[in-house]
């Protein structure tokens, strides 16, 4: 039976880092990483040549949307075909599902942002990344998700005279 001294060394998985995955798989994850802008784009350039693009003299709603929406197609479209293994790709873990669900609470977002208005929908979006992702503690997330709503209430409806959905009438 040995037993552990100072010059024993100590095999931490974790010493080196996360993992690099194999090179097929971060050429797939570097391709599916440029897929979903692409795929966005494509989306939001559709969406918003339904706004009415109009003309460079008399733009409609949709004209910049469609702009944005063209170079991000653009950009994706050039990191799929230039998609190749780094070194600096890691292995998908569990971390990965604050992404997906930072993703569905903007969504949840606005489609309560119309039918509530921005309060109710913003204070319960900044509970959730605070406490819930962030995991900050109970004081500081009221006090800043009430604060940042006041201030965006005051901000855009108050000075700068912003037609947003509101339930809150100073």
């Amino acid at each position: 039976m040995s037993t552990l001294d100072e010059t024993t060394p100590v095999n931490d998985p974790y010493e080196d880092g996360p993992v690099a995955p194999s090179p097929s798989y971060a050429h797939r994850q570097n391709i599916i990483a440029a897929l979903v802008p692409l795929a966005i784009g494509v989306i939001a350039a559709v969406l918003s040549s339904g706004l009415g693009v109009g003309t460079l003299a008399d733009p409609g709603p949709g004209l910049w949307p469609l702009v944005v929406s063209v170079a991000m197609v653009v950009i994706a479209a050039v990191q799929v075909l230039r998609s190749r293994p780094t070194g600096d790709e890691e292995k998908f873990t569990g971390e990965a599902c604050i992404v997906a669900v930072a993703v569905v609470s903007l969504i949840g977002f606005a489609l309560l942002f119309e039918r509530v208005g921005f309060e109710v929908p913003t204070v319960a979006l900044l509970v959730l990344w605070l406490k819930g992702l962030g995991r900050e503690s109970w004081r500081i997330t009221i006090v800043l998700s009430l604060a940042a709503t006041a201030a965006i209430y005051l901000l855009f409806i108050t000075a700068l005279g912003v037609s947003l959905p509101h339930i809150v009438a100073f």
